[in-house]
């Protein structure tokens, strides 16, 4: 698989995964939905989606040499 597919792939399952998230957990999509009125509240999202797209992403590679 060349790499543009398997990026293609990896967004995929990554709105499928938020997507069944938010019908399993309301109170999340609550909470993010508050995260956006209150900024004080919003450092906290950008973390952990920042979080979640280097475990995506950037967990498990061969550092180039």
């Amino acid at each position: 698989m060349n790499p543009r597919g398997r990026a293609i792939i990896q967004i995929c399952i990554l709105l499928a995964v938020l997507a069944g998230l938010v019908l399993l957990f309301p109170p999340a999509f609550r909470f993010v939905e508050m995260a956006a009125r209150e900024l004080r509240y919003f450092w906290w999202l950008v973390l952990l989606v920042a979080l979640a797209i280097w475990f995506i992403w950037g967990v498990g590679r061969k550092p180039k040499s």
